[in-house]
């Protein structure tokens, strides 16, 4: 995986797909237009992780911080990749204390 430069410019249909993946988030989740959705592509060195990796973070009305990844690369992910609506809080990060082991 040396030869992904994480900080290359990426190509117009990378960043059509990281579009519609927020917009797939949007909807999925019933977000309106004020919440926060980060979509990014990281690749991954660990043995037996994908290579390619879609993660998503966002935030909803009550300002929690929710997060999922989606083990493809971000031009692959589909609708049903992502779980019902109305299991969003279960993708709730709580971190206590600073550290999320405790």
């Amino acid at each position: 995986m040396s030869d992904i430069n994480p900080f290359a410019r990426k190509s117009p249909a990378h960043r059509a797909a990281l579009r519609r993946v927020k917009a797939l988030v949007r909807e999925q989740f019933r977000l309106g237009g004020a919440e926060t959705i980060l979509v990014a592509e990281i690749a991954c060195v660990l043995p037996g992780c994908a290579p390619l990796e879609t993660v998503i973070a966002f935030w909803g009305e009550d300002a929690r911080r929710r997060h999922l990844k989606i083990f493809k690369p971000v031009e692959e992910v589909a609708e049903d990749d992502f779980p019902p609506w109305w299991m969003k809080d279960a993708l709730v990060e709580e971190v206590f204390g600073g550290c999320p082991c405790c």
